[in-house]
C-alpha cells in the first residue's frame, strides 16, 4: 500500500524561514544606509544654498553703489552660523576684478566637512 502525504517537511520550512529572514536583514541593513545618505545630502544641499545666497548677497552689494563695490557690505566676512551651516566670506580689498570666495563648513555623521565657492566680481 502506498502513503501520500502532502505540504512541506519541517526541513524545507526552516530553510525557508533562514532564507526569509537572510532577506529581512538585508533590507534593513540598505534601510539604514538609504537614511544615512540622505541626511548626508540634505545637508549638503543646506551648504551649497548658503554659499550660492551669500555670493548673490555679495554681487548684489557690489552693484549697489557708484562706483561699484564701494558698499561696505561688500567685504571679508563671517563666521555666520545658520541652519547648521557657518558661513566666511572673503572678498579681495582692490582691483577693478575682485576675487570673492564663500567657504561653508558643516556637520556630518563622519565629522565637519567643508566647501567653498569662488567667484570674480568686476568692480
Amino acid at each position: 500500500m502506498k502513503h501520500m502525504s502532502s505540504g512541506f517537511t519541517i526541513v524545507e520550512a526552516l530553510v525557508a524561514i533562514v532564507v526569509l529572514g537572510v532577506g529581512i536583514v538585508a533590507l534593513v541593513s540598505a534601510s539604514s544606509s538609504v537614511t544615512r545618505m540622505v541626511g548626508r545630502g540634505k545637508m549638503e544641499t543646506r551648504a551649497a544654498q548658503a554659499a550660492s545666497r551669500r555670493m548673490e548677497e555679495l554681487r548684489a552689494a557690489a552693484g549697489t553703489t557708484s562706483p561699484r563695490c564701494g558698499n561696505p557690505n561688500f567685504a571679508t566676512g563671517g563666521p555666520v552660523l545658520s541652519g547648521g551651516v557657518t558661513e566666511r566670506w572673503q572678498v579681495a580689498a582692490t582691483g577693478k576684478v575682485r576675487q570673492v570666495r564663500v567657504t561653508v563648513t558643516y556637520l556630518t555623521v563622519r565629522g565637519l566637512r567643508t566647501a567653498s565657492l569662488e567667484t570674480s566680481i568686476p568692480c
